[in-house]
């Protein structure tokens, strides 16, 4: 005998195999860094985040480590920076398996501009900005955090 719980569930089977779910956006970016607080304040400094007021364990390996996470409340999007106890201070280096880099939307060319002005004003050394048409046209600035993460700005148009 089938419930009518059975046919929902054959009904989401049947559903996935034709299209995956969609993704909304990006919530959060989480890099492991060497010195928190002075990757802290680098990331409030250049994004104009605010902290969290409470750091937050790592899941599972609680005594390993924490995480302090920063919003930036136009966007919504937020950085989980974490330390690790067994870090062992290395700069990160995209050649190694992992994350390359994180490239973040901005809304034109004119905001990249307004960026590489901000960047300039702090001192954040960085990329001319690149214009590209192939694949498709888009601008890109890119720049560095103080573990040496590439961080991107990119502007489609």
């Amino acid at each position: 005998m089938t419930t009518s719980e059975d046919h929902v569930l054959a009904d989401e089977k049947s559903n996935t195999s034709k299209r995956n779910p969609a993704i909304l956006g990006v919530h959060h970016f989480s890099p492991t860094v060497t010195d928190i607080e002075a990757s802290v304040e680098w990331y409030q400094r250049v994004f104009g985040l605010e902290r969290v007021p409470t750091e937050f364990p790592h899941y599972g390996s609680e005594g390993s480590g924490y995480a302090v996470l920063l919003t930036d409340p136009r966007s919504n999007l937020a950085f989980g920076l974490h330390h690790h106890a067994d870090n062992s201070g290395e700069s990160f280096d995209e050649r190694r398996t992992g994350l390359d880099h994180i490239a973040l939307s901005v809304a034109s060319r004119e905001e990249l501009n307004a960026w590489a002005d901000w960047l300039d004003q702090l001192g954040v050394a960085r990329s001319a900005i690149t214009e590209m048409s192939d694949p498709f046209h888009y601008s890109v600035l890119v720049f560095r955090d103080p573990d040496n993460i590439q961080l991107e700005l990119f502007a489609t148009e």
